[in-house]
């Protein structure tokens, strides 16, 4: 059971994580290639996009195929997206990269939900629920300096 809400609660703190990143790489995207306030502006927004693309699909999907499966399939793509971000060199590709991030990424939530939910009991869900909420607030404190620290050195 710690392992399942492990698993879970890590991709709940990474798609925190992802979704906050772009503030704190705001600086270096904007000196090394040239991007304006706009363009951040949008790179942030390209995440939610990716992300309300796939709400209305992802509640079958998690009831057809389950938590574990969807997960799995979206978190590949996430992974991907953040492959592609690391290696873009225009604005195109950056926001491309930062709309699969948040596709990816847009199960990390409702599928740790029902996970929860289809594993554990009652009493568990709810202290399961409370902790991820919590380890998915530190991956937007884990997006600041920390990362930070780390584009510095």
């Amino acid at each position: 059971m710690a392992s399942v809400f492990l698993a879970l609660a890590f991709a709940h703190f990474f798609s925190t994580l992802i979704r906050a990143i772009t503030a704190t790489l705001a600086p270096t995207l904007s000196a090394e290639l040239g991007l304006h306030a706009h363009d951040l502006g949008l790179l942030g927004s390209g995440y939610f996009f990716g992300f309300a693309l796939m709400q209305i699909p992802l509640g079958s999907w998690l009831d057809r195929h389950g938590p574990r499966t969807v997960l799995l399939i979206l978190l590949a793509l996430a992974v991907i997206g953040c492959v592609g971000f690391a290696v873009a060199d225009s604005f195109t590709g950056l926001l491309l990269a930062r709309v699969l991030c948040g596709a990816g990424v847009s199960a990390c939530l409702m599928g740790a939900l029902t996970g929860y939910r289809n594993w554990f009991d009652t009493n568990d869900q709810l202290r399961a629920n409370a902790w991820m909420l919590m380890v998915g607030s530190v991956g937007m404190l884990f997006a600041t300096l920390p990362v930070q620290w780390l584009v510095t050195s």
